[in-house]
């Protein structure tokens, strides 16, 4: 006899997922446009980061002004307090997670008052708590290829960063990074042959990456051999690169990890609805 499955639940009969409460336990410039962020407590037992080099996790922060603080239910606010003040999600790399002395490691892009995590970064005091989802992730750099690629922006030092620490010794690995200049840069360091390339886009700004990064892979000398590709980072430099990749070196696309972390001009609620379409249409790019 044949059973039918049951059928879901109806939305607001699924469980919700618990957010964990972060307290900052350390913040640190690193450069002028990156703050790092360290934080612990109890919040944090059970933290399931570690397979993947790519972690990320959902931050929920409250706005400026906002009657309320961690930790506290996202729906229950949404459900008794004006929608300006609804807390904001931003989604953010692991830059490192130490299990055993339970400490997140989160780097910040700061652009000044402009957002909303990286202005609570720049304000964020030790003691200080912080509201998150998570671990999520889906790429690790595979021990069997050859050789490694990594292309992004300031937003992908973490994962990059992550992912050099799993780079076997001798392994050759070619980092392009597209940053505003060198006060931009940061140390960078693997076991693997690394060489790592930072362009600067200076006063042109973050439209220029797309070019820069495009430009730099034709001029790059490529290692022979199996290559697994990471390219993270603003959208439409990410879709230039993967196009290159795809089209002129010809590789496969199980070769690639690609994602476009973040658009130009969007902010982080208009890029989640236009990130569908987006997929959509670079999955059209090359047949």
């Amino acid at each position: 006899m044949s059973s039918q499955p049951s059928p879901s639940p109806a939305p607001s009969e699924r469980p919700r997922r618990r957010p964990r409460l972060a307290v900052v336990e350390h913040v640190e410039r690193v450069t002028p446009g990156l703050i790092r962020v360290v934080l612990g407590g109890d919040g944090l037992d059970g933290f399931a980061a570690g397979e993947f080099t790519d972690h990320y996790v959902k931050l929920q922060i409250p706005p400026p002004g906002a009657p309320y603080a961690a930790p506290f239910d996202p729906e229950e606010v949404k459900a008794r307090v004006p929608r300006e003040h609804w807390p904001r999600t931003r989604t953010y790399t692991v830059r490192e997670w130490d299990a055993d002395a339970r400490r997140l490691t989160i780097d910040f892009v700061y652009h000044g008052d402009h957002g909303v995590a990286g202005p609570w970064a720049a304000s964020a005091r030790p003691g200080d708590t912080l509201q998150l989802l998570g671990p999520g992730g889906g790429y690790a750099p595979d021990p069997d290829a050859d050789w490694h690629l990594m292309v992004g922006d300031p937003s992908v030092v973490p994962a990059i960063s992550a992912s050099l620490a799993r780079i076997p010794a001798g392994v050759p690995v070619r980092v392009l990074i597209a940053v505003g200049g060198p006060e931009d840069e940061v140390a960078l360091e693997s076991a693997g042959d690394l060489h790592v390339r930072w362009l600067h886009h200076g006063a042109a700004g973050a439209a220029a990456d797309g070019d820069l990064l495009v430009e730099a892979l034709r001029a790059l000398d490529v290692p022979a051999g199996r290559v697994h590709a990471f390219v993270h980072g603003e959208a439409s430099a990410v879709r230039a690169v993967r196009r290159l990749l795809l089209a002129d070196w010809g590789l496969p696309r199980e070769a690639l990890s690609v994602s476009g972390y973040w658009k130009l001009g969007r902010d982080d609620e208009g890029w989640r609805q236009e990130k569908p379409e987006w997929n959509r249409l670079v999955e059209q790019d090359v047949a």
